[in-house]
């Protein structure tokens, strides 16, 4: 049986993962420096599935720390969430970023090629894509770009990295927008801070926290003028990285996009609470700068590779997050 350390694990996306691989029968050891997580997901994710998984807080720059727990836990494979992932924060500190991202990551694959691990599930991004040259849903053939933001540039240069890494099996699943809780509502998307991502700020709304959504610009060329994103189901894309366990022996490297293939506005979100009895007052705001306009993805190479398909939608998705502030 796989032994999985899972880095990042008490985020948002890693601790729904996380509850996926011991659902699967996976034993997960979690490394998080909890700079962006709380420690009480740990009994969260105990409560769900009935296993308390090892635990560790600390950073994977740290190779002699990092060593010590792949070593003493007969690691076998790596899901790689632990990242700093803020847009516009990575404007205002790009230097964080690369450090904390960058020499993140090939602390953990030196790591790993010492000590013999040859296994990674790698958490990347749509961003690496940039703005689409033509607006239709993209696959993984489409050529990347340099992203707008410090950000997107880490996770294509981490995407590199991988695929000239020796030794090493890779697998980058390219999120689109994640979205939703689990259905018991332990864990959610429950940034520290003012929160980036759309969700967690029209959670804020809807509690009273603040006033309003802030919807960064109506005049782009859509249907409704503001931004369209591909908004994948948590659960969805945290099965995704169970599926890719399965495959990634057989992978040099390889990308696949993990989304719905079906694109969303803002308003059309803001829509989607409502219609389920939500009130989220909103006021437009200029344009962000790193924002893309829109894409939506092509998920044929992860049905026909991976077997994997979405199963939620929007309207799932909504519910999850409703019951949760019920």
């Amino acid at each position: 049986m796989k032994k999985v350390l899972v880095t990042g694990g008490l985020g948002y996306i890693g601790s729904h993962t996380v509850v996926k691989l011991i659902e699967n029968g996976y034993e997960t050891v979690i490394i998080d420096n909890l700079c962006n997580s709380k420690l009480n997901v740990l009994s969260n994710i105990e409560k769900i599935t009935g296993v308390k998984p090892t635990f560790f807080k600390g950073d994977i720059r740290d190779k002699i720390f990092l060593m010590s727990i792949i070593r003493d836990y007969h690691i076998t494979d790596v899901i790689h969430f632990a990242a700093l992932k803020s847009v516009s924060d990575s404007l205002n500190k790009p230097l964080e970023y690369y450090d904390n991202n960058v020499n993140g990551t090939i602390s953990l694959l030196t790591s790993m090629k010492e000590l013999g691990v040859k296994n990674i599930i790698f958490s990347s991004s749509c961003t690496v894509y940039g703005e689409p040259k033509a607006y239709k849903s993209i696959s993984e053939l489409a050529p990347t770009q340099t992203p707008k933001t410090p950000y997107g540039v880490t996770k294509l240069m981490c995407e590199k990295i991988l695929e000239d890494a020796n030794n090493i099996n890779s697998v980058a699943l390219r999120y689109f927008n994640p979205i939703g809780n689990h259905k018991s509502g332990l864990i959610y998307e429950n940034p520290n801070g003012v929160p980036e991502n759309l969700i967690p700020y029209v959670i804020g709304v809807i509690e009273g926290e603040y006033e309003h959504l802030r919807v960064w610009g109506d005049d782009y060329n859509t249907p409704d003028g503001s931004a369209i994103r591909d908004y994948i189901d948590v659960n969805d894309l945290a099965d995704a990285h169970v599926k890719a366990l399965t495959i990634v022996n057989n992978q040099k490297h390889d990308v696949i996009n993990v989304g719905t293939g079906n694109g969303y506005s803002v308003l059309d979100i803001i829509k989607a609470f409502q219609k389920e009895g939500a009130d989220v007052p909103y006021k437009i705001y200029p344009r962000r700068d790193g924002d893309i306009e829109q894409i939506y993805a092509n998920i044929d190479k992860a049905k026909n590779v991976m077997g994997w398909e979405p199963k939620k939608n929007i309207t799932d998705s909504v519910k999850s997050i409703l019951n949760k502030i019920n």
